[in-house]
């Protein structure tokens, strides 16, 4: 008896503590928690942030919401119908995007964009009325704040403009005459348009005009498909990249060294 009175007697001097009790369980238990997951489970994320939405159902060619959208049946790149039209008119046509040979008459409707296109809605980036993504196109070109930011954008300048003194004897790089008929002072824009809309059919081997306004143009060289090579070489502006006043081998040796140097 005396020992036992000693021994609790020990134990209360020195202190001890019992742990904590755990925490008090949520309302409602397990059930409440697994109720929480399935309604997780039922209510799909958020959509998409508007600017992000809008680039997804961009076309590659104008950057511009699809309008009457279709896809190419092998690469499975959709496009804007008009935007694509120009690459169907030529015998041999390659994807804009991924550059692959595709069959112009396995060319359908994106059913599955257009869809989608009227079922998502992101705010106009000049009033921010949220519309559809099917009706941005006519809305934005109504929209007054998207035509005054327009209006106020600054005029294109180069980056980097150029150090190189301009010669007096400088070619016209800028517009050029259709070797078809000879109309004048198209640009390269122009120039493609004229000749898909006035020369489509013509079987002739012509000069390409832009080629030989280069330095490394041949000028009695004749190509055998004109339109096809205007819309798969001249893509861009040689004035952007080409500096005129050097041959092709110093050319070569600045790109190699412009590389080296980034990597």
């Amino acid at each position: 008896m005396a020992a036992a009175m000693f021994r609790s007697l020990l134990v209360s001097a020195g202190g001890s503590r019992e742990a904590p009790p755990p925490p008090p369980p949520p309302p409602g238990g397990a059930s409440a928690s697994s109720s929480s997951a399935q309604a997780q489970a039922h209510h799909p994320p958020p959509p998409p942030e508007a600017a992000a939405l809008e680039a997804q159902f961009s076309c590659p060619i104008c950057l511009e919401v699809y309008q009457r959208p279709v896809r190419i049946a092998s690469c499975r790149h959709s496009f804007c119908g008009e935007c694509l039209q120009p690459c169907l008119q030529v015998t041999s046509p390659l994807c804009p995007l991924c550059r692959m040979p595709f069959d112009p008459k396995k060319v359908e409707k994106a059913s599955s964009v257009e869809k989608q296109l009227s079922s998502f809605k992101a705010p106009c980036r000049g009033c921010s009325k949220k519309v559809t993504l099917a009706k941005m196109r006519p809305h934005v070109t109504s929209c007054t704040k998207v035509q005054e930011q327009m209006a106020n954008c600054p005029k294109f300048v180069p980056v980097v403009p150029t150090s190189q003194p301009i010669p007096s004897n400088i070619p016209n790089r800028s517009t050029f005459v259709c070797p078809y008929c000879g109309a004048r002072n198209l640009d390269q824009q122009e120039l493609v348009k004229h000749c898909m809309e006035n020369h489509r059919n013509d079987p002739n081997k012509v000069v390409c005009p832009v080629c030989s306004a280069m330095p490394w143009g041949d000028p009695s060289y004749k190509s055998a498909n004109f339109l096809q090579h205007l819309l798969h070489r001249h893509k861009f502006s040689y004035d952007t990249f080409v500096d005129y006043s050097i041959d092709e081998e110093a050319a070569l040796q600045a790109a190699l060294a412009l590389s080296l140097s980034e990597n």
